[in-house]
């Protein structure tokens, strides 16, 4: 099965041609640019690229937690649930509201943030319980909170604590049960294990890992940082100036990534065992996109630029079990 060929029984999420503008003085800034792809049940997709590629406004776009001035101005966000599709763009608030919790969730990348520092955690908890099932009693809904922190490694007597008196990792992981707490088939996870360190983050992702393949929920999981993504995700979606330029397997795109972007992110960070080497960065910097290059925006940045390349952008052609949008594929051929 190609990435393109996924049906409707395998897909719980389908985004098609999807544009978000900021719309800010006389000309709009476009921080999403024709964004497609299939998210399919139970699957993580990696979504990776600097800061400014476009992915924290792909996320608020499909979650439709954006606030003006962000504006969807084209495309379709499909929901699969029980048999049938919802296009998000064209929900309401109410409607929004039933779906959240129930069928899809975030994992924000604050977790100070994201939960209420004035609140006991597990009232947190309770609230989301009874706000979704409202036959539930108070005393059941505090007896799940409690299960539910369990389940990420977090005693029950914390469910009466306060944020504050937990750890960074603790709190992080409360935020990942929260998001669990009414059973979503879709969790969005922006930059998870940005605010703790490097043993935490690895058991963070130890947990995420066994609670999807207990539970079932499909993951889009954002962050800037590739070389984690290629231990977590099926599949993995780079971002380029507010469009996708290379989408395929976590393997190939280590083994045999097609996009000269993708090469220089994975050529940027340090193999774990390898001789030693001196590693290469991506040179200049991403673009301004309130006045984009013309043709393909990393063509300024790019050593395989060759005649062309900054009048034409290339558009997403499939390889193989890849996606890339660049003109050293022209006819969708590998010449790699």
């Amino acid at each position: 099965m190609t990435i393109t060929q996924v049906s409707r029984r395998t897909a719980v999420l389908s985004v098609a041609g999807l544009t978000v503008d900021y719309v800010t003085g006389d000309q709009p800034v476009r921080a999403c640019d024709d964004v497609s792809f299939e998210l399919r049940r139970g699957e993580i997709l990696g979504v990776a690229g600097e800061s400014g590629s476009g992915k924290s406004t792909l996320i608020t776009a499909l979650t439709r937690l954006q606030r003006p001035p962000a504006v969807t101005t084209a495309g379709r966000i499909e929901f699969y649930r029980d048999g049938t599709s919802t296009n998000l763009v064209a929900l309401g608030a109410a409607e929004l509201r039933r779906l959240r919790w129930t069928s899809l969730a975030i994992v924000l990348q604050s977790a100070m943030d994201a939960l209420n520092p004035v609140m006991r955690v597990g009232a947190q908890f309770v609230d989301v319980l009874r706000e979704h099932d409202r036959h539930l009693s108070r005393q059941d809904a505090w007896a799940r909170a409690s299960e539910l922190l369990g389940m990420v490694g977090i005693s029950a007597d914390r469910v009466r604590g306060y944020p504050h008196e937990l750890s960074g990792g603790m709190r992080q992981r409360a935020s990942i049960a929260l998001a669990l707490a009414c059973g979503p088939e879709l969790v969005v996870m922006d930059e998870p294990t940005t605010a703790v360190d490097v043993v935490m983050q690895r058991q963070i992702l130890a947990q995420v890992l066994r609670l999807r393949r207990e539970l079932g929920f499909a993951v889009v999981f954002v962050t800037h940082d590739l070389s984690l993504l290629l231990e977590l995700a099926d599949r993995i979606a780079i971002m380029y100036a507010g469009r996708i330029v290379e989408i395929g397997t976590a393997e190939s795109l280590y083994t045999k990534p097609r996009h000269p972007y993708t090469r220089g992110l994975r050529d940027s960070f340090p193999p774990l065992r390898s001789p030693i080497t001196r590693l290469t960065g991506i040179p200049g910097t991403p673009p301004d996109l309130r006045n984009p290059p013309p043709g393909c925006p990393f063509h300024p940045r790019c050593a395989d630029r060759f005649d062309g390349c900054d009048e034409q952008q290339p558009a997403l052609l499939t390889i193989e079990d890849h996606a890339v949008a660049c003109r050293l594929y022209p006819s969708g051929d590998d010449r790699a």
